[in-house]
């Protein structure tokens, strides 16, 4: 069997076993075992596997991931969301689609400081749905709303889908998270037009609610939160922006910031401290076993020779760059519909990347294009992952509901890929501007 075949069976393999019910990690890296103990051997396979685990758990660089998580977990127990929703609802509640429209920008300020869908998706749950709720909200618009604004949570810095990106495809992981933040502001912006769209176009999926006076929206902004996040952020990643940090010095000043503003304002106490420790500790396993796993099946990939055979049958192709780069986001959409993006990026970076670097685009641009196709992916169905996460905070609504809600979101992340694709400059400007080429 040749060295392809191999790659091809243990990717097929690695599929299967994982849409069974075998963890991601777990299935990708037996798979990885057995494709390179049968190219080279099962000794070299374990040589690797030891080597990769070692290297990925002592890593410094990869450290980043986990303490932002800790920085996000601490604003999370402490109730900063909540206050953030607050604080726009107090503002925007009263417009059309004021409260969903509130969300996205929750959803935006609280993933300056979180950067994770599931964490962000649970604290506007808590806050959020029930108030939709109450104020008659269509059960399809408030689920779908909370679904695609955690979304953007994964493209606003810090964010940790840009860290396993940047791990994975040697990428600045500064570049990524400032690369993120126009078009997360953009994206955001659709949102919030598409909410106002549905409303205006059938007014009974969200009743007008009353509007606050300026007294009370002064008072929800001195205690929104927003100033917390605003200290956090120019802390953390202003820090890491103008060269002050690295990346996870950054996220440490963010951590202790977090941890600082908790207790001087009385919401975090020991209990909270030790949850959020925990839970940190647990995102840390988790991404350092599935980057271990990632890293064996590159090698196996790398062996198969298969990465190198494709960049060199793509580089043969009598066809524009473009369609080859629409080809390779269109696999991406497909996978998003099934796979959790993390695993996706796993198993396609050390594939495409090289043949995308061939072909001329910037790594740092392609990697905001992937984190938007993911978005989009886990907003589609059959297996839209976001969909399936709001499915399991809100267990009586049924999915196909939220999945009924979620088709203008789902246009506005295609409006925003197509206007990164068509003008990279969204995505590329600022990075360049601040750190150069």
């Amino acid at each position: 069997m040749s060295p392809v075949a191999i790659g091809i069976f243990s990717l097929v393999g690695f599929i299967v076993f994982m849409f069974i019910g075998l963890p991601v990690p777990i299935a990708m890296l037996f798979f990885a075992v057995v494709g390179i103990s049968i190219i080279k051997s099962p000794a070299a396979a374990f040589q690797a596997v030891s080597s990769d685990m070692l290297n990925c758990f002592m890593s410094y660089s990869l450290s980043v991931a986990p303490i932002f998580g800790l920085m996000g977990f601490l604003a999370s127990y402490s109730g900063i969301g909540e206050s953030l929703f607050n604080a726009a609802d107090k503002f925007i509640g009263h417009m059309k689609g004021g409260i969903a429209s509130s969300v996205q920008i929750a959803c935006t300020l609280f993933g300056a400081i979180c950067g994770s869908i599931p964490a962000t998706m649970g604290t506007m749950v808590t806050v959020a749905y029930p108030e939709m709720m109450k104020r008659k909200y269509d059960v399809s618009l408030a689920t779908a709303s909370i679904a695609a604004g955690s979304g953007l949570a994964v493209l606003i810095p810090p964010s940790a889908t840009m860290i396993i990106y940047g791990v994975i495809a040697e990428e600045s992981i500064g570049r990524l998270f400032i690369a993120g933040i126009i078009p997360g502001l953009i994206l955001m912006g659709l949102f919030i037009a598409s909410i106002w769209l549905v409303i205006n176009r059938n007014p009974d999926k969200a009743p007008l609610s009353p509007k606050s006076t300026w007294s009370e929206r002064w008072t929800a902004l001195k205690k929104g939160g927003l100033i917390e996040v605003l200290i956090v952020f120019l802390l953390s990643i202003g820090g890491l922006f103008m060269g002050w940090f690295t990346p996870t010095e950054a996220a440490s000043v963010g951590a202790m910031g977090m941890l600082v503003i908790g207790i001087v304002e009385r919401k975090v106490d020991r209990k909270k401290l030790m949850t959020s420790m925990v839970a940190a500790t647990k995102l840390a396993a988790m991404v350092f076993f599935m980057l271990t796993s990632g890293s064996v099946f590159g090698r196996m990939f790398a062996l198969s020779t298969i990465p190198t055979s494709l960049a060199k049958w793509v580089g043969g192709l009598d066809a524009a760059t473009w369609m080859i780069l629409g080809a390779i986001i269109f696999i991406y959409f497909i996978m998003g519909m099934f796979i959790d993006g993390l695993a996706i990026i796993l198993i396609t970076v050390p594939i495409f990347s090289p043949i995308l670097s061939g072909l001329g685009y910037d790594g740092v641009w392609y990697g905001v294009l992937i984190v938007l196709v993911l978005v989009l992916g886990g907003l589609t169905p059959p297996v839209g992952v976001t969909c399936f996460f709001m499915k399991g905070f809100c267990k009586e609504v049924p999915l196909y509901t939220i999945f009924s809600g979620v088709w203008p979101f789902v246009i506005c992340v295609v409006i925003a890929m197509v206007l990164v694709m068509m003008f990279p400059a969204l995505a590329v400007w600022l990075p360049t501007t601040l750190y150069g080429n």
